[in-house]
């Protein structure tokens, strides 16, 4: 019995008779964890096996310890305790679940995903690589196996932030108002941060929405989640077109584009900037048909030659000629002209015609935030939003004039377009990719 007269979960990294399935399964996880240079020292991670989650709709209040792998010493495990656990969401991924760790106090995600062999989950691998203020912060991982049961789920751990873009913006639509300008604004440059961050080291999202955006409504900092469908996208490899929620899925997708770059997550981001503006989606499809056609009634038929930029491999040219409808007329008619240009500038049928991550934070919408008067509507201060490490100022450096105040500082020396950090640019699709062992062709 543990001492807070609970059974501890037992843990084991060894193979038992009657767990055979389960430890090959982890092990093998392990191992393609481990072929990456940046993992090498990767401990094997436990398994927890026992009551350690609630029932459906329940909290499970008792003391839960489990052995885990920590982001910060991989080649180690530690003990990890917490309680008062609960379910805040799930989906086709999993279950995301809300604890308190036991020795700090402090609160806790942890998302639960069956490792399915029908597909490959590049999750754990590419989020041990990243570390961005604007990125969620993974602590701890590990996986768990129900009892009698050969399915194996792996657990992480993550950093608790308690709201979304998406569930603000629905509070601020119920009470018939705007989101105010100054948070489209902090949101919008925050989540094109994370993706000039995340483009620059070879990962797209693939998933941009506002549920995927998670926000702290007191300092209004954002950081990107959910990298189930991210993947590491090497050029000439193909890719699932069938990828992205459908609101936010950028015209290549639809067109089945199978080698598009990083401008998805552009265009997604562009979407979620216009949501806010308008308090609802802009393309709201009912399916992926219905999808294009939203996405023609505003920006016009795309030409012969937009579409072969879009999917050289699409032979259809059958769509009835519609003009583009003038952005000024779909929004409000308060709505600051440069937020129509940025909105207009990400939403270009053609990949690379798109604006970069880091072009979008230095767009003129957002200079607001470059003001040092600027506050936040409960008067508190804007978040960090300057303190680019080298890394960053090394993808587009003729930006750094304009993205890094004169009040914020000198940007560093070093950071010049000869450091070789990656492009950084819309169609980058390797940064520093090649130390990265890429996954197997053939299933994506």
């Amino acid at each position: 019995m543990h001492p807070s007269g609970q059974h501890q979960p037992s843990t084991s990294s060894s193979a038992q008779p009657a767990d055979r399935t389960v430890n090959d399964a982890a092990n093998a996880l392990t191992a393609n964890l481990a072929a990456s240079p940046a993992n090498s020292n990767l401990a094997p991670i436990p398994i927890a096996t026992g009551n350690i989650f609630p029932t459906s709709g329940g909290v499970r209040r008792e003391l839960t310890v489990v052995n885990a792998s920590t982001n910060t010493r991989p080649e180690q495990c530690v003990e990890v305790k917490y309680s008062n656990v609960r379910v805040v969401g799930n989906g086709s991924f999993g279950v995301v679940y809300v604890a308190r760790l036991s020795d700090t106090g402090e609160p806790v995600a942890i998302k639960k995903v069956l490792q399915d062999k029908r597909y490959k989950n590049r999750e754990l691998q590419i989020m041990r690589k990243l570390e961005h203020q604007n990125i969620v912060k993974l602590l701890y991982f590990f996986f768990f196996n129900s009892d009698g049961r050969d399915d194996l789920y792996l657990n992480l751990i993550l950093e608790f932030v308690p709201e979304t873009v998406y569930r603000v913006a629905r509070q601020y639509s119920k009470q018939r108002q705007q989101v105010p300008m100054i948070y489209v604004r902090l949101y919008t440059y925050q989540l094109f941060r994370a993706l000039a961050y995340i483009h620059n080291v070879g990962v797209c999202h693939r998933d941009i929405k506002p549920q995927n955006l998670l926000i702290d409504p007191e300092s209004g900092v954002l950081k990107l989640c959910d990298f189930g469908s991210a993947k590491f996208l090497i050029r000439g490899e193909p890719n699932v077109s069938y990828i992205c929620s459908r609101y936010y899925r950028a015209p290549e997708l639809i067109f089945g584009s199978t080698n598009y770059t990083n401008s998805i997550d552009v265009w997604s981001g562009g979407t979620v900037l216009a949501e806010l503006l308008l308090g609802h989606p802009i393309f709201p499809g009912d399916s992926g048909v219905d999808q294009l056609v939203e996405i023609i009634k505003l920006l016009g038929t795309p030409t012969r030659e937009q579409i072969q930029q879009m999917n050289p491999n699409y032979r259809e040219f059958k769509f009835p000629s519609i003009r583009a409808h003038p952005w000024s007329r779909v929004f409000r008619t308060a709505t600051p002209p440069e937020a129509i240009d940025l909105v207009s500038k990400l939403l270009e049928y053609n990949p690379a015609g798109r604006l970069s991550p880091l072009q979008t934070c230095a767009h003129p919408f957002l200079d607001e935030l470059r003001n040092p008067a600027t506050r936040l509507p409960n008067g508190r201060a804007l978040p960090p939003l300057f303190d680019f490490t080298a890394q960053e100022l090394q993808i587009e450096p003729a930006l750094n004039r304009t993205l890094v105040p004169g009040y914020a500082g000198t940007p560093p020396s070093g950071a010049s377009a000869s450091a070789g950090a990656g492009n950084g640019g819309n169609n980058s699709t390797t940064g520093s990719v090649s130390a990265e062992q890429p996954a197997p062709p053939g299933s994506d």
